[in-house]
């Protein structure tokens, strides 16, 4: 007898009707994507658990208070809580985001508040033009490859077309301008949450 599989939604309901075992089948069917995500941002295990437990502990509150309209998108909803969780971590430790070459965290994204006043504006745009003003420092492979992926928002097989080398060498290229970016950032002590 086949046990029957329930969507997200079935189960984010039963939860908020009381069923607590629903939450723990929510958990056990997205953690390891949830956790990787996690530990591809901040590399390292123990920070990647924190902010794994801290993810769910908002889910849980979330859920409790009946403030959650993403019928049918839980993931999606899981992993945006996640993402601002790493951002939160990158804030209070002042560190600088690992770059993974993806869409989805890169330096700009802890910059983003659509509530900034305009003395925090102007500090934004400063440390923009810092950054780019590094990224011309660069050796001309990588800082190609790094303006057609950040700034024309280019895939690596387009940037391999577009460069005449292969997506390996396009890769390696982005990770080694990343690692000098980070650098040179360092180096230069800009700090880049205000």
């Amino acid at each position: 007898m086949h046990r029957r599989v329930y969507d997200d939604s079935v189960l984010v309901k039963d939860y908020i009707n009381g069923k607590e075992f629903a939450l723990e089948l929510l958990v056990k069917r997205h953690q390891q994507r949830i956790f990787s995500f996690i530990y591809s941002k901040v590399q390292d295990k123990d920070v990647a658990e924190d902010v794994f437990q801290d993810t769910f502990i908002k889910v849980i509150k979330t859920l409790k208070k009946g403030a959650y309209n993403e019928e049918g998108k839980f993931l999606p909803w899981v992993m945006r809580i996640s993402h601002n969780l790493v951002i939160d971590y990158f804030r209070k430790n002042n560190r600088m985001p690992l770059f993974n070459n993806s869409d989805d965290f890169d330096i700009f994204s802890i910059l983003s508040d659509d509530s900034l006043n305009a003395e925090r504006r102007i500090i934004k745009d400063q440390v923009l033009s810092d950054v780019r003003n590094l990224i011309e420092e660069l050796p001309k492979e990588q800082k190609e490859v790094l303006k057609m992926r950040m700034y024309m928002n280019m895939s690596f097989n387009e940037i391999s077309e577009n460069t005449g080398v292969s997506i390996n060498t396009a890769l390696g290229r982005m990770r080694y301008a990343l690692i000098n970016l980070r650098k040179v950032i360092e180096e230069n002590k800009i700090i880049l949450v205000h």
